[in-house]
Formats: C-alpha cells, structure tokens, sequence
C-alpha cells in the first residue's frame, strides 16, 4: 500500500486567510498544507496536497488516488453541497475518505446542512478550524495500523 494521502481541496479554499476570516480564520492554503505534510510525516506518511476551483480536476485527483493510497482528505468547499460526480468519483474509491471543513458547516445556512461527500466518506470532520485536517489525517493513519 502507497504511504500517500491525497488531501484534497475545493474551490475557494485558495482564499484561506483572506475570504470570511471570521468564519474561516486567517491561516492560509500554505499553512493548511504545512500542517498535512508535517502532520502526515510524523505517521510515516505523506501528503500530496491539491486544490481546484474546477470539478473535472478534483474528480481526476479522486480517480488518481482511488487505489492503493493510504486514503483522501477532502474539503469539497461548496461542492460538497452539490456535486453528484464528485460523490459518483468517491463511490469508486477503494480508499478511506475523511470529509473536513473548517467551519461547523451545521451552523451556517441551511443549504450547507447537506452533503453529498458524506455518502461516501469514512468519517466527516467539521468545526475544528484547521485542525480538522490533522486529525483526519491522524485517523487515516489509525486506520492505516489496524491493517497492517
């Protein structure tokens, strides 16, 4: 099995520390990826980060690491709300997949309350700030040992 994760991010999410602050902090895309590679590294494992503002490129990072990967990370940022292909592209995966989002999406606007990524992910982190991405990737690990 690959030592890789694939943390995976939506559109917007290039706009970390400048867009919302007040809902999204003021850490940025790069620390983000600071966290998961550091994060990652100490479990053994590494972290390719990715980030899109279109779907057909997500969804070619899914298929690229649907397979023997030690899983995904995924932030789809507002496609989670409403992307089908990106849940069809999740269905095939062989992999676990960790939803995250930074903020409680539960408390925003009611159209946030639905996920299609939930469908198919493994466990859904949401609220932790930033966090949420090292303990999904903490998980993913844990997972990870219980195979092995």
């Amino acid at each position: 099995m690959d030592d890789t994760v694939l943390v995976l991010n939506g559109p917007n999410l290039n706009l970390l520390g400048k867009r919302q602050p007040e809902i999204y902090g003021h850490a940025t895309l790069a620390d983000v990826e600071d966290l998961c590679r550091t994060t990652a590294g100490s479990f053994g494992l590494r972290a390719e980060c990715r980030q899109s503002n279109a779907e057909h490129v997500l969804i070619d990072a899914i298929h690229e690491f649907r397979v023997g990967a030690a899983g995904i990370v995924i932030n789809a940022g507002a496609y989670t709300h409403t992307s089908v292909a990106i849940l069809d592209a999740l269905n095939a995966c062989e992999v676990p997949v960790i939803e995250c989002h930074i903020s409680n999406v539960h408390r925003r606007e009611a159209f946030r309350h639905h996920s299609y990524i939930s469908a198919a992910a493994t466990a859904v982190m949401a609220g932790f700030g930033i966090h949420g991405y090292a303990l999904a990737i903490r998980h993913l690990a844990h997972l990870r040992s219980r195979e092995g």
